[in-house]
């Protein structure tokens, strides 16, 4: 399936978009993140019973080193900010550990991160995702009526090909549209940043996060290693995710397909493979053909409905919430007592909204861990089938 030399051929092909889509976590495709500091493992200063006996100096120094401590492991003292990452400890000693692991060749590695920077704009972008916003606001972002519009135009343009990843994968055609729709505008925008140096910012920069980032980058190197070395330039979003389905590394490397037949798994430039891709990573994430994604609650009075409340994953029963009166404003077929739910609670533009997330909506949050974008993903789908429909 992988031929060396394609990932240069899409770079050239299709250059990334001047501009990221949005402000989001993701990216994510596919991966649960790991709040961390970066702070070092080994303490800076007096620690233990000495503390209290050294004073006011101990405290000072103590206090020093949780500000300065980040710096001090991850970059010398004539490292500048703009500078080379090769120049890093932190990774160098990343770089000799996927050295180890995999058998890369030294010399490749040190000049990929020779190349690569820490990008202050990544981390700016990063401390401000659109998930952070309330429902009604996030909502204004990705259901808007221009983007129902194009999206309705995207279905009908490649109608014969999402009929294809329909019939191979069981993820409707308004699915796959609406997820490419919410990641980078129909492929309008995907990502202005080089991805080594996305990951690379996250990976050893980042207050929080950076073992996640880091995995990330180990795979952006292997798939970088199996495809085509030159291509160290491509670009994404500010997380380091790739293409117009907008997928992280990993994923890349696990769940693309080549769905136009030509050999290669190409996000960047066919718009084929990123449908067949999309379609690919909601099948193996246990999309269920045929069922729906969530219905909203009737008028609900709180005091029954906040105690269900749940997290992503449907932990619950549509059973649960019937015995104690909740009900399902529309829903056809309505659902069975032993149907798998989660309850979600969302800050809407009139008050509080209801929703019962069923096992899909769960599916849709393994493509970015949000309740939020599954929301996003599935209003945008009703609309676009809707406009379909009508025209």
């Amino acid at each position: 399936m992988r031929t060396r030399g394609w990932f240069a051929h899409i770079f050239h092909r299709f250059p990334a978009s001047a501009a990221d889509a949005r402000a989001a976590t993701r990216r994510t495709p596919s991966s649960r993140f790991d709040a961390e500091s970066i702070a070092p493992s080994t303490t800076c200063g007096p620690r233990g019973p000495s503390l209290p006996r050294l004073g006011v100096f101990a405290t000072t120094i103590a206090g020093v080193c949780a500000l300065a401590g980040t710096l001090w492991v991850i970059a010398p003292a004539a490292w500048s900010a703009d500078g080379p990452l090769d120049e890093v400890p932190a990774v160098r000693s990343f770089l000799r550990e996927v050295e180890s692991r995999h058998g890369l060749d030294r010399a490749w590695l040190q000049g990929l991160f020779r190349e690569a920077r820490r990008q202050q704009s990544i981390l700016d972008a990063f401390s401000r995702p659109a998930e952070a916003k309330p429902w009604h606001a996030y909502r204004k972002i990705f259901v808007t009526p221009d983007r129902i519009r194009r999206g309705v135009e995207f279905a009908r343009e490649h109608r014969a090909v999402l009929e294809r990843v329909t019939a191979r994968f069981g993820v409707p055609a308004e699915t796959v549209a609406a997820i490419i729709g919410v990641e980078t505008f129909y492929g309008r925008y995907t990502g202005r940043y080089r991805v080594i140096d996305a990951l690379s910012t996250l990976a050893f920069f980042a207050p929080r996060r950076g073992s996640f980032f880091r995995r990330e980058l180990e795979e952006f190197l292997l798939m970088l290693n199996e495809e085509d070395r030159a291509s160290a330039d491509l670009k994404g979003s500010y997380a380091g995710a790739i293409g117009v389905p907008q997928f992280i590394p990993s994923s890349y490397r696990e769940y693309a397909v080549d769905f136009d037949g030509d050999g290669r798994r190409d996000l960047v430039g066919s718009v084929d493979d990123a449908m067949g891709s999309v379609g690919s990573y909601l099948h193996r994430h246990g999309w269920r053909e045929g069922e729906p994604v969530a219905f909203r609650l009737a008028a609900t009075d709180p005091g029954r409905a906040d105690p269900l409340a749940g997290g992503l994953r449907p932990e619950r029963v549509w059973g649960d919430l019937e015995e104690v009166g909740l009900s399902v404003a529309e829903a056809d077929p309505k659902p069975l007592p032993d149907t798998p739910v989660t309850l979600v609670r969302l800050d809407g533009a009139r008050g509080t909204e209801y929703w019962v997330g069923l096992p899909n909506f769960y599916v849709i949050t393994r493509y970015n861990h949000s309740a939020l974008y599954a929301m996003a993903v599935h209003q945008l789908a009703v609309e676009i089938r809707r406009g379909g429909e009508s025209g």
